[in-house]
């Protein structure tokens, strides 16, 4: 477990953000026996790439969310960071209290509407809580309409109609393909293929014109929806699945201008290394790279900025990030995906298989040490 590794007693990892790169950044300094802080808003880790069936189906969410004390016991803290004093090394919490660093990895990945993301400080019973209601909202609503459709959207419009094949589901997008830009066409042909076929109906090439009047997940019939095209479109439900922005919440404030992206991304060296910083990381989404926005890349960020902690502790030169393979993945229901695979599609059948089914969640609790609940 690390013993290999003298460590002085000034070493103080703190991790910002439990996602997908924070807990990989967690379990490596854990294993090699670093002391390390975890510190995220919620007390369980969300595996939010589940989020969406959840939001669908009964006595789903339960799987989703894995608890940060029973696999990291005192390392973890549960709050809000609102700032970071570079000069006394402490990231403070939005209720004052104030944890020592020695080196930092920011993980602080992407804010966005629910039920694809859930951004508030929140026990995970209530969280799962959160999903069941949302769950009897769409049980509720005849016709929903879905506002964006990239791959978030695409995968919520998918899910009801696997659902309740009953219901009716239009989804609206300003651009004529759907699905991640980064996508093959013949990829996103294949998802709006898809979509087609589940019988949600397509509003493409057209913005929501009104939709700073809309309520969103409230469950109202009557509803009306406007387009830039003169469509009007009457629904009982809206699920807005727009605007993912990068969580700079943490930082922004804190750290200099220079080191920001346009986006609030954090600019990183090759080490993954904050510009103008030695000792501070940047993970996931918050990191300015060029490459697909991937829960896999978030974890191969942490363990490049996790074994650079410790071969900066050992006096060894620093690895080098590279992006790997890219596998991008949407599963559209547990009977249907699309994808690819280093820029070649992949069978429908695979995705199915390998993404949509399961939505990888294993992976999730056998990485936390835990098991899942029936």
């Amino acid at each position: 477990m690390g013993g290999q590794l003298s460590i002085d007693e000034s070493v103080h990892v703190v991790i910002v953000g439990g996602g997908f790169g924070g807990i990989a950044a967690a379990q490596h300094l854990k294993h090699h026996g670093v002391p390390f802080m975890l510190i995220d808003i919620l007390d369980a880790f969300h595996h939010n790439v589940a989020a969406l069936r959840a939001s669908v189906q009964p006595g789903f969410a339960k799987q989703t969310f894995i608890p940060y004390r029973e696999t990291f016991g005192v390392n973890f803290l549960q709050g809000r960071v609102i700032r970071i004093d570079t000069e006394t090394l402490t990231v403070v919490l939005d209720n004052g209290k104030e944890v020592r660093y020695s080196h930092l990895i920011l993980c602080t990945g992407t804010s966005g509407d629910f039920p694809g993301k859930h951004n508030s400080v929140d026990t995970y019973q209530s969280a799962i809580q959160k999903y069941e209601d949302f769950v009897k909202l769409i049980q509720s609503a005849n016709t929903v309409l879905v506002v964006g459709g990239g791959t978030t959207g695409v995968e919520m419009a998918a899910e009801i109609r696997t659902e309740f094949p009953n219901k009716k589901v239009i989804l609206v997008h300003p651009r004529e393909e759907v699905a991640d830009p980064d996508l093959l066409p013949s990829v996103k042909e294949q998802a709006k293929q898809v979509l087609l076929e589940k019988g949600v109906e397509l509003l493409l090439g057209q913005k929501v014109s009104n939709l700073d009047e809309l309520e969103f997940n409230v469950c109202r019939s009557g509803m009306v929806v406007k387009t830039n095209k003169n469509e009007q479109v009457t629904t009982d439900l809206v699920i807005c699945c727009t605007g993912n922005k990068i969580n700079s919440e943490a930082y922004r404030s804190s750290l200099q201008s220079t080191c920001l992206a346009e986006n609030g991304a954090l600019k990183v060296n090759k080490h993954l290394q904050v510009e103008g910083f030695d000792n501070v990381y940047a993970v996931g989404d918050c990191a300015n790279l060029n490459e697909p926005k991937l829960a896999y890349h978030a974890g191969l960020h942490a363990g490049v900025a996790a074994t650079n902690i410790i071969q900066s502790l050992s006096g060894k030169a620093l690895t080098s990030y590279n992006t790997g393979n890219v596998t991008m993945l949407i599963a559209m229901g547990k009977d249907a995906g699309v994808g690819q695979f280093n820029g070649c599609k992949l069978p429908r059948f695979f995705v199915t298989k390998a993404k949509s089914q399961s939505l990888l969640l294993w992976k999730s609790w056998r990485e936390m040490g835990q098991k899942a609940p029936n």
